[in-house]
């Protein structure tokens, strides 16, 4: 009966409740923050002096209101929410108001929100009235036991919930419609990358060491058919967890759903940092009787930032090999800031408590 208790007793130890969170890594009181607002062909020659300025201010407004959630001590999830949601209002992006028009010449617009401490998630698709759309994907997570809504069900959803409606006019951009009656006329091609692109998202880690992941998009130009790409998708657009990472997408999503790159990347980063400990302890100098003198615990051992890079530069690398573009940003819980992208540019921003703080637009940059 006694030996029967025991490993009852270690059976509770074990077992991990769904749901419980996962303690995070580094919780040092460091907090970091990267935001994205789509990528593609853009290059000097096609943006002018004013855009660019006005671009760059955009995204340092969304970047400045995450930072100071997070430097104030808040958590992750209320600074990628705030960053998103500023991005979502401005039309120089493809999310929300400025989302792009399907076939139809309407808005369908997707999003989600992932959380690291416990992999809890929330995902929207096709919604169609909800001015920011990232909202109503948190709502889903927080107030709902489903993972993702789509149409019809997900506006309901949102009324339900009280959260902000618009009408066809907010979201209505005379930049959008024209290129989507440019599409119609086939005066340009599917797969020009300023037809796929734009998508924001916004990723963090807060001084607790908690990490969180959000995107929204208003999808392809001219999609039909009620297409979804990866933005909503969790593991492919999204993906946040304690244990490695968190990450948003953007580009061409076909390609980055088969790839799963959020997963895919914070799954690499959580495997490899074991092997990088046991790696370490080889260094370590040895007794009289040939054991180690001290032992390296996880606790102590940051992740290199080089390694982070590179784990995110070779799943770029497979999109790049299907012949599709885009680009990912991606915090990690020992504070590092990250970019990864194979177009020409990625509007692009990343703060830290190290004094990081800057917005970027062109590949050489």
């Amino acid at each position: 009966m006694r030996l029967l208790l025991m490993f009852a007793g270690l059976a509770a130890l074990l077992w991990t409740p769904a749901g419980k969170a996962e303690e995070p890594l580094a919780a040092g009181g460091e907090w970091s923050i990267a935001i994205h607002g789509g990528a593609g062909t853009i290059s000097r020659d096609r943006i002018t002096p004013e855009k660019d300025a006005e671009i760059r201010a955009a995204l340092q407004k969304a970047l400045d209101a995450g930072a100071k959630i997070l430097k104030d001590g808040g958590s992750s999830m209320d600074a990628i929410t705030a960053a998103i949601t500023i991005l979502e209002d401005d039309p120089n992006f493809n999310a929300g108001r400025g989302a792009v028009y399907t076939w139809d010449e309407t808005n369908e617009l997707d999003a989600s929100i992932m959380d690291g401490r416990d992999r809890n998630a929330g995902a929207v698709a096709g919604v169609t009235a909800t001015k920011n759309p990232i909202l109503l994907a948190r709502a889903v997570m927080e107030k709902n036991p489903h993972v993702m809504l789509a149409g019809e069900g997900a506006d309901v959803f949102s009324k339900e919930q009280g959260l902000e409606q618009a009408g066809p006019e907010w979201f209505a951009t005379e930049y959008r419609l024209n290129q989507i009656k440019a599409r119609k006329a086939k005066t340009v091609s599917a797969a020009s990358a300023d037809y796929k692109y734009g998508t924001v998202g916004a990723v963090a880690m807060d001084k607790h060491g908690n990490m969180a992941a959000g995107t929204s998009t208003g999808g392809m130009t001219g999609k039909r058919w009620g297409r979804v790409g990866d933005s909503p998708v969790i593991g492919a657009g999204t993906y946040a967890d304690n244990r490695s990472c968190a990450v948003s997408a953007t580009g061409w999503g076909e390609y980055f759903i088969r790839v799963g790159v959020a997963q895919e990347i914070c799954t690499r980063i959580r495997l490899r940092f074991p092997e990088l400990i046991r790696e370490a302890q080889k260094s370590v100098p040895r007794d009289a009787d040939g054991n180690y003198t001290f032992a390296i615990h996880a606790s102590e051992f940051p992740f290199p930032h080089e390694e982070a890079q590179k784990i995110a530069d070779d799943v770029m690398a497979e999109v790049g090999r299907f012949d599709a573009t885009g680009g990912i940003i991606l915090t990690t819980p020992w504070g590092h800031s990250i970019y990864s992208f194979n177009s020409k540019g990625m509007y692009r921003g990343r703060a830290d408590s190290g004094g990081v703080n800057e917005v970027a637009i062109f590949g050489d940059e």
